[in-house]
């Protein structure tokens, strides 16, 4: 069953799949680092993995098949048990009468052929695929979380735990039953790319939730008795005191695997019927993220690699919690970390490490404060200086010195509009002419969940929809704007009017787990700090005054930013309203 370098070679020819100059300099190359013909192929992307598969299934005579959009029914997947599937890449996907097909990256892999077959009975069909696919199917395993929890459950129950010494909480905390549950739920939490895992305490349950895509959901209802055992487990792995229930408690821990490596952020809150654990789940594998890829286009995006090039100043990240505004920072420090600069930051807490940055964590028991770590930080020769978040009038000022004096600021605030921080900064007690002089650039985000590209369906406005529109926005602002942007001009084609626009709406499927929704997009507006915009913060103009001076200089508001985005197909109009309603 061996495909040769001659083979694949003679059928990339016939096929022209592959330029004929470009195979044959390939095919020097791979005998030149004794390599296979397709590894070198693969290398230098003159065949992507897909299509170097289908090429060995055909030259082979056997099925190629797609794996990633498809959802394979439970009891089928588990013919081949998982460690055999992980181990040796392959996964059962379909039964006829006794035929079982199976996809696999190794199709001479004889030997694993045979073990399924002598487990299953079955006839095995076998089929070539690729890496992702199998990778896709292989989570499969891990979705059903109630089948998973029912043995776990009833051996908890059985072995109900009393007393509250601490000798007894840490062998509760080390009992198999108990690591296998929450073992179970942190990696359930990973496979969904869930953003924090709430664990909370009632009367007679324990309820357990993930925020995915910045929406709760409820994930699993557990029994009272296990409620002090996950407790006790979390508080061992985050190396909190297991024998304190009356004081909030915080701590971290890392899970790394082969694919992920996830750190959790763990928060313990005393409440009546116990302790509530929240964790926040920080990705750390996650490739390095672009402002494009999160959402800033056209305009604004040029203003914000503008501004971010410049030595010193302030920028600013607004908007409230969980609106992506430390993903941002990153994102923008990720863009300036050269080996040229010296990179400082002061966190509440560090949630990302990144290499060649200096982070410090501030302790308020200890006298660390924003305020005084940034006093000691420019005494550190720093050229770009991150504060987790400006809270007071001190750390203020001395962002705004820092600023001043060479260096270049990014920090966030909590307000709801670009337009609204420069009046919030002179409330705090900055002077005008500092904000005027300093503040380069104002980020406004939120996040809108991404629509399910598998099963979005178009739609137009009917006139009552456009009715209802009106009250929550200045839907001929909104046309206007769609009208002006060169991104967009092929979707408006001749439309008069919104109504005259497709949108779309989510429906659900086994992609996206039946919710419309999948990721999330980030919504902006970029306040670029103009002449026109400086000489208003010195007559400490109000923030409507300050919006409408930067409409003038072309800034894009955050609903007009999100309409775009819906009318790409990028997301919902329902979407819009809800992240944006000030």
């Amino acid at each position: 069953m061996r495909i040769t370098d001659d083979q694949l070679k003679l059928f990339l020819l016939d096929s022209n799949l592959v330029p004929k100059d470009k195979l044959e300099e390939a095919a020097a190359e791979a005998v030149k680092q004794q390599k296979k013909l397709g590894e070198t192929l693969l290398a230098s992307k003159l065949i992507d993995e897909a299509g170097l598969q289908k090429v060995y299934a055909y030259v082979l005579g056997i099925p190629f098949v797609d794996l990633t959009k498809e959802a394979v029914p439970l009891d089928i997947l588990q013919i081949v048990p998982e460690p055999i599937a992980r181990k040796y890449n392959i996964v059962s996907f379909e039964k006829q009468g006794q035929n079982l097909k199976v996809a696999m990256l190794n199709p001479e892999d004889l030997q694993t052929i045979d073990f399924i077959k002598k487990k299953s009975g079955l006839k095995i069909v076998p089929c070539l695929t690729t890496r992702e696919s199998i990778q896709a199917t292989l989570r499969s395993y891990e979705k059903s979380l109630k089948a998973e929890f029912g043995d776990m459950l009833e051996i908890t129950a059985e072995n109900p735990k009393e007393g509250d010494d601490h000798g007894n909480l840490e062998k509760m905390a080390t009992d198999l039953p108990v690591v296998r549950i929450v073992d179970t739920l942190l990696k359930h939490a990973i496979l969904q790319s869930a953003s924090d895992i709430h664990i909370e305490p009632d009367e007679k349950e324990v309820r357990v939730r993930y925020r995915i895509d910045g929406v709760l959901h409820d994930a699993m209802t557990l029994p009272k008795d296990a409620a002090a055992g996950i407790v006790a487990r979390i508080k061992v792995l985050s190396n909190l005191k297991l024998d304190e229930h009356r004081s909030p408690q915080d701590g971290r821990f890392k899970i790394e695997k082969d694919d992920y490596k996830i750190s959790f952020r763990v928060s313990m809150l005393p409440v009546f019927d116990g302790e509530k654990i929240v964790m926040r789940l920080l990705d750390e594998s996650a490739k390095g993220l672009t402002l494009e890829k999160m959402g800033l286009v056209g305009e604004s995006l040029e203003v914000v690699h503008r501004e971010i090039k410049k030595p010193n100043g302030i920028i600013l990240v607004t908007g409230p919690t969980g609106s992506g505004k430390t993903t941002t920072l990153y994102t923008i420090m990720d863009i300036l970390n050269t080996p040229e600069v010296n990179i400082s930051t002061v966190e509440d807490p560090v949630e990302y490490r990144m290499p060649r940055v200096n982070q410090t964590q501030i302790n308020p028991k200890v006298g660390m404060t924003f305020a005084a770590a940034l006093r000691s930080l420019l005494r550190q020769d720093p050229d770009i200086l991150m504060v987790g978040e400006i809270r007071d009038e001190e750390t203020l000022e001395i962002a705004l010195h820092a600023a001043m004096t060479g260096h270049l600021v990014l920090s966030t605030l909590h307000t709801n509009s670009a337009a609204a921080t420069l009046p919030r900064m002179l409330d705090m007690g900055a002077e005008p002419f500092l904000i005027a002089s300093t503040v380069n650039i104002i980020i406004a985000q939120r996040l809108a969940r991404k629509l399910c590209q598998e099963c979005k369906k178009p739609y137009t406005l009917d006139p009552d929809e456009a009715k209802a529109l009106e009250k929550s926005v200045d839907t001929g602002e909104i046309f206007t704007y769609l009208r002006s942007q060169e991104s967009i001009r092929n979707v408006m084609g001749n439309a008069k009017s919104l109504t005259d626009l497709t949108f779309y709406k989510p429906v659900g499927c086994d992609q996206c787990g039946g919710e419309g929704y999948r990721g999330r997009v980030g919504v902006y507006e970029v306040l670029a700090m103009e002449t026109n915009i400086r000489k208003l913060v010195t007559q400490s103009a109000t923030s409507e005054v300050i919006e409408a001076e930067a409409k003038k200089n072309g800034m894009s508001k955050m609903s007009e930013d999100g309409f775009c985005k819906a009318v790409q197909g990028i997301t919902t109009i329902e979407e819009i309203l809800r992240v944006t309603k000030e």
